[in-house]
């Protein structure tokens, strides 16, 4: 699935393009791969962390990456990479799924 080509928030996955795209995400991000860097507003990380319900902390440890990054994106001071941004929307779109990766 070439993410370029798609709009993800709008897009349906089923549920293994979805958990597919999850990992694939997360491994990125955790191997420090860097993609395009979007422009992602701050409104968007606060928003997908807070419909996980998911403290700072936690949330940063699912997306594999430190606290500081996380507060960072959302006071605007960072833009997160290709992969991390479109963790951060399917995490606002499918706040269920990313909180199963915790589990």
């Amino acid at each position: 699935m070439d993410l370029e080509k798609i709009n993800v928030a709008e897009y349906e996955f089923s549920g293994e393009e979805l958990g597919e795209l999850l990992l694939q995400s997360v491994k990125q991000v955790k191997q420090g791969q860097l993609g395009n860097v979007r422009q992602i507003t701050v409104n968007e990380a606060v928003e997908a962390r807070k419909k996980t319900g998911l403290s700072q902390a936690d949330f940063a440890e699912i997306m594999g990456i430190s606290v500081r990054t996380l507060q960072g994106w959302e006071q605007g001071r960072r833009l997160p990479s290709g992969p991390a941004a479109t963790l951060l929307k399917i995490a606002t779109k499918y706040p269920e799924t990313l909180i199963e990766l915790r589990t």
